[in-house]
């Protein structure tokens, strides 16, 4: 008998512990979830406001967005944060745009159109492209990436929408022309993509209908 109560007090006291132990797991587990929001989203919210300052929109641009799906950004769903100032639209920053064909896999990109077409900035966002041949399209590699800013479709025209090796305006890197080639179609696409789809993504939002009531 003694026996038999020493194991029952044993297993129960294992079965609370195990309790107790995946109680503490669990709670750590959520707390580092929720930290783990919380820094991504500060760090999108900071990605965001260095393209578009808080002195040109008055609106949360984590919250005013939509998803869109369509080749020209990528073979995933895009979200398009929308700027606005007093409810006029001011710009739209497509995350993550996917340029396809870099030289090491895909170049994601984060970019910001202006209402007007023009180009806010872009920015890269993440890429697995050859250190020191690549990597130049990182701001903080070089300044390349800070040329895309204010251009349009007009600016330079279509046909000029390349490195200058295709005969375009915009410069390749030593020894490596697969990534900007990649990088510079993918923006272009997204300007395409804009220009005839911008109605449509600052339509404002609408609340579903409601049924009328039956008359009594």
């Amino acid at each position: 008998m003694a026996l038999t109560r020493h194991m029952l007090r044993t297993g129960v006291a294992l079965a609370l512990f195990a309790v107790a132990g995946t109680a503490i797991v669990a709670y750590t587990f959520d707390q580092t979830r929720a930290r783990i929001a919380e820094s991504e989203r500060a760090s999108l919210l900071q990605k965001l406001h260095a393209l578009l300052p808080t002195g040109q929109h008055d609106n949360d641009l984590l919250s005013d967005t939509l998803d869109v799906t369509a080749p020209e950004l990528g073979p995933k769903t895009v979200k398009v944060h929308r700027a606005r100032k007093g409810g006029i639209p001011v710009a739209a920053v497509f995350t993550p745009v996917i340029a396809p064909d870099g030289y090491s896999g895909p170049i994601k990109l984060l970019i910001a159109i202006r209402y007007d077409g023009t180009l806010a900035g872009v920015r890269v966002i993440g890429h697995r492209e050859t250190p020191g041949l690549g990597d130049p399209i990182e701001e903080a590699r070089s300044g390349w990436i800070l040329k895309f800013t204010g251009r349009s479709l007009s600016d330079p025209q279509p046909g000029q929408w390349k490195v200058k090796k295709d005969g375009g305006a915009f410069d390749q890197f030593t020894g490596a022309t697969i990534t900007p080639r990649a990088v510079v179609k993918a923006v272009y696409n997204s300007l395409n993509y804009f220009a005839a789809h911008r109605d449509e993504l600052f339509a404002p939002v609408t609340a579903p209908a409601t049924a009328a009531a039956p008359a009594q």
